[in-house]
């Protein structure tokens, strides 16, 4: 059995000023007892007794933070996404308006801004500052990859006598604000750590669906479209797009089915076959020879079992891939010439493009609840845990359950089926 209990600091004891605002009789009225979300949506009679469950997110009657004295701090990490700005503001204004939190800090360029030498000052925000932010791509505050030494950072925290730190990031990004959290326990300091998770790949585990990737969706789709009228300009044209998602093809998959007009889908969670009669490029000659036009969505990081992966990481420990969508069109291109089949094709790489736009509506709205539940969690007092969504509820998820773990694409899934169903591409590639 998992442990999914969330750490608190210790007894929440304030009035919560949220609560003092002139709607509060409606908001307190719809205050309920603690309700937890199955871990598993689908279990048999004989185990929904002790199931595991999440706590659910919601608003705290009392805080532990005195809101007069309380100082937080947001920090960004890792590469950018649509929303970023969306989730600043949104805890910029729920602290200062709901909670009285006067003294918020934003922490440049990622963890870089809590070392010793960072690279910027950090910087004091407030609602004026943010008014405007969510309609901007990328995030006001800067990011980068890699964590400094944690016991560095804890030093940098406690000399500016942060008690919040918001950690809106990744996989790498949770990591270092589990360990952040760990050490601060450790040396018994009283410092709320809260993840809010950022992966435009959507590859957090207990995560149903990270801010950014709605937003990265509906912008990839576009280029699917654009891909795909390229493709049918052409006598045998050929739009190849690639698109983000190192490990996970979660980006490929939805907007595959998304757009209806992609032939070919390729992630990372399969093997990447070529050649022989019942691999990638035989299959994509019989597409041209029957209907003199394919599109293909691959994720960046299929095909590594072909191509692996290059001798570099980058500042968060992750491997960096070989660019299989330049590997995919030379293959293309010599075996449409081997054949002597006259072809044309199109290579589109629209991964900066996408992850630089500002979030939709739909992320937008999305990325307000967020912040609202990840300051509810840590005014009450919550810390070393993230805000998940999980079957329709936003809850509150340990950092040590998604420790070390990540969120895939199961071949036997609804969204691999509804793919198979989309593209008509051989089932047995599964």
């Amino acid at each position: 059995m998992e442990n999914l209990k969330v750490d608190k600091l210790g007894q929440a004891e304030y009035e919560s000023t949220f609560f003092q605002h002139p709607n509060a009789g409606v908001l307190k009225a719809g205050l309920q007892n603690k309700t937890y979300i199955l871990k598993n949506i689908e279990n048999t009679l004989d185990t929904t007794d002790g199931a595991e469950c999440f706590e659910k997110a919601s608003l705290p009657e009392k805080i532990f933070f005195n809101p007069e004295s309380t100082r937080a701090a947001i920090v960004t990490c890792g590469g950018i996404c649509p929303g970023l700005n969306d989730v600043i503001r949104t805890i910029v204004l729920t602290l200062y308006h709901w909670y009285q939190v006067k003294m918020i800090t934003g922490i440049k360029f990622g963890y870089a801004g809590l070392s010793s030498t960072p690279p910027a000052p950090p910087i004091q925000l407030n609602p004026e500052i943010v008014s405007n932010i969510h309609d901007l791509g990328g995030t006001i505050l800067g990011s980068s990859r890699g964590c400094p030494d944690i016991d560095e950072m804890l030093k940098t925290l406690k000399k500016n006598k942060i008690d919040i730190l918001f950690c809106v990031g990744g996989d790498g990004t949770l990591r270092g604000a589990y360990d952040i959290a760990e050490a601060a326990k450790e040396k018994g300091l009283k410092i709320s750590i809260i993840g809010i998770p950022k992966t435009i790949d959507n590859d957090v585990t207990y995560v149903y669906r990270s801010f950014g990737f709605q937003t990265a969706v509906a912008e990839a789709k576009k280029a699917i479209n654009c891909a795909h009228v390229e493709a049918k300009s052409a006598y045998n044209g050929i739009g190849l797009v690639k698109l983000m998602g190192r490990d996970a093809g979660f980006i490929a998959a939805s907007a595959t089915i998304a757009s209806g007009d992609v032939n070919f889908c390729l992630v990372p969670e399969l093997p990447l076959k070529l050649d022989g009669p019942d691999g990638f490029l035989h299959a994509l000659v019989s597409r041209i020879m029957n209907r003199n036009h394919a599109v293909i969505a691959v994720a960046e990081g299929a095909g590594t079992d072909l191509i692996g992966n290059s001798d570099k990481i980058d500042a968060s420990g992750n491997k960096l891939h070989n660019d299989i969508g330049l590997f995919l069109k030379n293959k293309i291109h010599d075996e449409f010439k081997l054949r002597g089949i006259p072809f044309s094709i199109k290579y589109i790489d629209p991964s900066y493009i996408i992850r630089s736009v500002p979030a939709n509506s739909d992320d937008s709205i999305f990325c307000a609840d967020l912040a609202r539940a990840a300051v509810h969690a840590a005014m009450e007092g919550k810390t070393n845990m993230l805000v998940g969504y999980w079957h329709g509820e936003f809850t509150n998820v340990p950092l040590a359950a998604i420790h070390n773990k990540q969120k895939r694409i199961s071949t036997t899934s609804q969204l691999w089926h509804s793919v198979i169903a989309s593209t008509g591409q051989p089932p047995e590639w599964v």
